[in-house]
């Protein structure tokens, strides 16, 4: 492996570039035209554009992605977080074309991205799952109904080819089920092009922790603990930290144990994370997901364990990884992430596109580390996700992070766009999130504290 194409932009294409770098690699970009001459683009060694400025017609054009890998010679492929991480086609004709795809095998995208098939895999490999029904391709009849009541109510209906929050709906009232299933259906159909849809039981205190893994294809994998990703807006993260705070230390042992124990049993290979719901009130734990691919949130695990997760995934993919012990993995201190997005919180969140007219960031140390894939003067537009950087602070007490963290987002410049610094700000200085008293609800329960 001597050059690889990043199939991505943004600031994970920039973070991929770090990588590849300090490995001595080649990197090669590909751009829209809304991308010309943003910053993975200078970062990299080679750039090609692959369409204009919708992603539909460029980044998630798998002909024009290999057509740039084919002329830059590039002889490996990482696809990065969103876009073609996921696809098993994309996979596919990588490996087809004789390069290096650095990600999990295509049949490992193919089962946990049907997200029915992924519990049935949770299930087979003993790990817990919510109660939910199978899946609904078809005409949504009186079945939909029996499936629900077997699930109990509250429940979501969910796309089978969904996650991240996309095409989850939830249903409190039995009268509104055929209306909500229906709509996902149609939502699903259009963004995935697979309308299936399934019933799961809702947990109405609910925290979202994930454990981040990595399997070396032969039935051996290891975890790299926990991250406690509970704070989010429109079911999407903006805090994530490591380790989940106020968890039991045998509940967090116990998670992290099944989600190895998953890997082990499907033979993954590479990097994935293994997400799971908490039961605040009851203090269970049930299988929600599985991501084949690097997280954003990646970075929090990386500051606590001392490794570089994109280097592992390359290392892994050109052969010149040994599989480690588990006991080699080692966790220390507490980390926090902020997502900042040019976006008005007081606004339901809606994305503020527009000039970063001043754009300052704190200065980078071994506790304070800035991901970013836009400079001063850059547009944020509206054909992409608003994030303009991701925030990771390190501790050696959640305390001391926390007290990090909001210095180090006082140090924030942002003019040009409306942003989510002082909503940021405001969620960590709250006494709930101090005490860990955190919830996917978190938000909504406290949005007169939060919001300006």
């Amino acid at each position: 492996m001597q050059k690889v194409l990043i199939a991505n932009r943004g600031e994970i294409a920039c973070r991929v570039i770090e990588s590849c770098r300090r490995l001595g690699l080649k990197t090669v970009a590909v751009y829209s035209d809304a991308d010309a001459v943003s910053r993975h683009v200078e970062l990299s060694d080679e750039a090609f554009r692959v369409g204009p400025s919708q992603a539909k017609d460029s980044y998630l054009v798998i002909d024009n992605v290999l057509e740039a890998a084919r002329k830059s010679g590039a002889d490996a492929v990482h696809p990065g977080y969103g876009f073609l991480a996921e696809s098993t086609r994309f996979a596919r004709a990588v490996m087809e074309a004789g390069i290096h795809w650095i990600g999990p095998h295509p049949d490992s995208i193919e089962d946990m991205g049907d997200k029915e098939r992924a519990r049935e895999l949770a299930i087979a490999a003993g790990v817990p799952v919510l109660p939910g029904s199978p899946r609904f391709s078809g005409p949504l009849d009186e079945s939909l109904n029996e499936a629900a009541e077997a699930t109990g109510f509250p429940l979501l209906v969910k796309a089978s080819a969904g996650g991240g929050g996309i095409g989850m709906q939830l249903v409190e009232d039995p009268a509104r089920l055929l209306e909500v299933a229906k709509a996902t259906h149609s939502m699903a159909e259009k963004a995935f092009g697979d309308g299936s849809i399934f019933l799961e039981r809702y947990v109405r205190n609910a925290r979202h922790v994930e454990v981040q893994v990595f399997g070396f294809g032969n039935g051996h994998a290891v975890h790299l603990y926990e991250r406690d990703c509970s704070i989010q807006r429109r079911y999407q993260k903006i805090i994530e930290e490591s380790p989940a705070p106020g968890l039991p230390a045998y509940m967090r042992e116990q998670m992290c144990s099944v989600a190895a124990q998953l890997c082990q049993h499907q033979n993954y290979a590479g990097a994935g994370t293994v997400e799971f719901v908490v039961d605040v009130d009851t203090l269970e734990f049930f299988f929600l997901e599985m991501n084949t691919r690097i997280q954003v949130e990646h970075p929090v695990t990386e500051m606590c364990t001392g490794t570089d997760l994109v280097a592992m995934q390359i290392d892994f993919a050109r052969e010149q990884l040994a599989p480690m012990a588990q006991e080699a993995v080692r966790h220390q201190g507490h980390a926090i992430e902020c997502r900042i997005y040019a976006e008005n919180p007081d606004k339901m969140f809606m994305p503020s596109p527009g000039k970063l007219e001043r754009f300052r960031m704190p200065q980078p140390s071994d506790d304070v580390r800035v991901d970013c894939g836009v400079r001063e003067g850059d547009e944020i537009t509206f054909f992409y996700d608003p994030m303009i950087a991701k925030l990771i602070c390190h501790g050696a007490t959640r305390d001391a992070a926390i007290a990090r963290m909001l210095h180090a987002l006082d140090e924030v410049e942002i003019e040009g766009v409306k942003n989510n610094v002082a909503f940021l700000r405001r969620c960590l200085g709250h006494s709930a999130f101090a005490a860990g008293d955190v919830s996917t609800g978190f938000v909504d329960a406290h949005k007169q504290d939060l919001l300006d």
